[in-house]
């Protein structure tokens, strides 16, 4: 399996995604899930890819072929995300449907900025509709997104800095390789300031990453002293109360 986050704030946007692929306990592999297509100072864009290995491939091939070839429709002639969107869907259900079958699902998160436009995320999925992310809600999730969905609740807003969302998608990614052992380093992220196209601040965090083993200790340590600090329950005077309740 897999997971990847995208978030989009004021500052900028952020994208994190793992590297492990899972055909069975025995075919474990690593694959880059994080596709960049620096396009010059006018756009830029971000893919992150879930779901099976073979249509994510043949859809990044495709869109690299299409920019080789000076297609009529690329990646440099989309006139915004969405339509970036809608062109990469397009790709995506034309390759799953050469195999007609369930298990060649793929979906993908799509973040970039065209010159004149906001930057933004879309979330597209194997059907090849997608959907953007909200003020309410400024991430998009796909793969095993439970586990790392309670922390970007609680932190992620459209003021949150950029460098403080790129945290809090390393700990949202913590916590799902804590829970799932189909997800797995080693660990991409991405920063993209807003109006900079640039996508240079890309970090990739192997397993035995320094930071990365302080920063899940000292997570799960402040966790610990949380969880400590939490308001004490009169569990004898509540059941009391149950009992009174009950007759």
């Amino acid at each position: 399996m897999t997971y990847c986050v995208a978030i989009s704030v004021k500052a900028g946007m952020v994208f994190c995604s793992d590297s492990r692929t899972n055909a069975g306990v025995d075919q474990v592999s690593t694959y880059s899930k994080m596709f960049r297509f620096d396009l010059g100072l006018e756009r830029q864009f971000v893919v992150l890819t879930a779901g099976n290995l073979a249509t994510s491939q043949a859809v990044i091939t495709q869109l690299r072929n299409d920019l080789r070839q000076s297609a009529p429709r690329t990646l440099n002639t989309v006139t915004s995300i969405s339509e970036a969107a809608d062109y990469l869907g397009d790709i995506s259900r034309v390759a799953q449907e050469k195999h007609a079958t369930q298990n060649f699902l793929a979906s993908f998160l799509l973040g970039g900025q065209i010159k004149g436009s906001e930057h933004g995320i879309t979330m597209i999925y194997p059907e090849g509709n997608h959907i953007r992310s909200s003020k309410d809600t400024p991430f998009l999730q796909i793969g095993e997104s439970k586990y790392g969905k309670p922390i970007l609740d609680r932190i992620i807003s459209l003021n949150t800095a950029l460098e403080s969302a790129a945290l809090c998608a390393l700990v949202s990614m913590d916590a799902t390789l804590r829970s799932n052992l189909t997800v797995g380093p080693p660990i991409e992220v991405l920063l993209y300031p807003a109006n900079s196209f640039d996508t240079h601040r890309h970090f990739r965090f192997e397993e035995d990453n320094d930071y990365l083993r302080a920063l899940k200790k000292n997570w799960d340590a402040q966790l610990v002293e949380a969880f400590k600090l939490l308001p004490q329950m009169n569990w004898s005077a509540s059941e009391e109360q149950a009992d009174d309740d009950a007759i």
